[in-house]
């Protein structure tokens, strides 16, 4: 199989699973619980929330004022969960895709290895 065709199958690969991941972070979030999660259900059933700290460090973080409670602040209910799914899919996938591009070495450049044995 040439190296262009092997190139086109993984990209078509990876678009579907990012189209999957989309599609599921959109359709299916607002249909999520809104029950508590499984650390914040503990954390009331064994009474130790109230001793939780008021400005928790997350809160200090650039975009904590954009994102809470897996929403978007600033725009209609409805909308607000898909979105944060959204862009967090997005970010999650270009922050991935970056690290493989810069972990992974370009075939035909020469390792390492290869260097000290000459």
């Amino acid at each position: 199989m040439s190296n262009r065709r092997y190139q086109q199958r993984n990209r078509a690969f990876v678009l579907s699973g990012l189209g999957i991941a989309l599609l599921i972070a959109i359709v299916l979030s607002p249909f999520a619980s809104s029950d508590p999660d499984g650390l914040d259900r503990v954390s009331e059933d064994l009474k130790f929330s109230d001793k939780a700290l008021e400005e928790q460090p997350a809160q200090k973080l650039p975009f904590h004022a954009v994102f809470d409670e897996y929403a978007v602040r600033g725009v209609p209910e409805q909308i607000a969960t898909p979105l944060a799914g959204l862009v967090g899919t997005l970010v999650t996938f270009g922050l991935a895709w970056g690290a493989g591009k810069l972990l992974v070495r370009k075939s035909g450049t020469p390792s390492d290895d290869s260097l000290s044995e000459e």
